[in-house]
């Protein structure tokens, strides 16, 4: 009988070792820093690599590690049915043309889906949408800003009755972008749409892991709710 084959390693050709990969990842993704920031903070603790291994190991290993967070957390909060969602959308320079950032939040804060087009209307809404809802399963409710489009696309998918717009009701998704903006800033600039697409993606996931609400909680949970993130992540490598 033959023996089942090892599941090879993703690191299998990389000398360096899959913690300090881990660690650039997490770092480059999750802080508001550029490349050449994470180079020198590495190197500041003994590891030398240039800013643009930074660069292939985010783009080779981010979406692997984005994608095992996401099965993880869609797997266990798919049949939660008393989600609020908040949808919401921002506009992005790209090589000087600006484009659209389509992003779903639940009530928690957590991005629950992100999707880059170059249009803002009906038809972008309602892609938007279908992937969200696809992916997630439906919400309880599903607030908006006033914009129309957001109506039309909700009501062609059946959700008419679950949308509720209100003059504040929506800054649970408008203060979400702030620390993509702050990121972004760290990035200078992103010159293709695949690209801003993918790191979207990824720093969603990313965040949501690391992001423990802070201000809701006392220390002492905080500090051993971030120790269980942080020992989950790099339980990712395995």
């Amino acid at each position: 009988m033959p023996r089942p084959r090892k599941p090879t390693s993703p690191f299998r050709y990389f000398n360096s070792s899959p913690e300090v990969i881990c660690l650039v990842v997490m770092m480059y993704v999750r802080f508001p820093l550029s490349l050449r920031n994470v180079e020198d903070l590495l190197f500041e603790r003994g590891i030398d690599l240039c800013h643009e291994t930074v660069r292939m190991w985010w783009n080779r290993f981010g979406p692997m590690f984005a994608g095992d967070i996401r099965r993880q957390r869609v797997s266990r909060m798919r049949g939660f049915r008393q989600w609020r969602w908040h949808l919401d959308e921002m506009y992005v320079k790209l090589n000087g043309e600006m484009v659209y950032l389509w992003r779903a939040v639940d009530q928690e804060g957590e991005i629950l889906e992100s999707f880059i087009t170059k249009t803002r209307d009906k038809a972008a809404a309602l892609t938007f949408m279908k992937k969200a809802l696809k992916r997630h399963g439906s919400p309880e409710n599903i607030t908006t800003d006033g914009l129309r489009f957001y109506g039309a696309a909700i009501n062609e998918l059946g959700n008419g009755e679950k949308q509720e717009i209100g003059r504040w009701a929506n800054n649970r998704v408008e203060n979400s972008h702030l620390s993509f903006r702050r990121r972004e800033r760290a990035m200078l600039r992103i010159r293709r749409i695949k690209t801003l697409q993918k790191f979207a993606s990824v720093y969603a996931n990313v965040h949501n892991h690391f992001n423990q609400e802070r201000h809701l909680i006392d220390r002492q949970t905080y500090r051993l709710r971030r120790s269980a993130a942080l020992a989950e992540w790099q339980s990712l490598m395995a």
